[in-house]
């Protein structure tokens, strides 16, 4: 099934978890901020996300600085 993030169009097999899809392009869950389908996702909620085909995920890493 298709998923959308940051713009760009993925391929993900169908169950695919948000955690899992995050893994496999690079990220972490608790070290990024996920909005799924313009909805801004908890940590909690994005552990126990499933995704569906034609979501749109905007994904912006955590940058501490100072």
């Amino acid at each position: 099934m298709k998923i959308f993030a940051n713009d760009s169009e993925f391929e993900v097999n169908s169950g695919c978890s948000l955690s899992e899809f995050l893994e496999s392009i690079g990220y972490q869950i608790g070290l990024v901020v996920v909005e799924r389908n313009r909805q801004a996702l908890s940590p909690s909620e994005a552990t126990n996300t499933i995704l569906e085909a034609g979501d749109r995920l905007e994904i912006v890493k955590i940058v501490a600085g100072g």
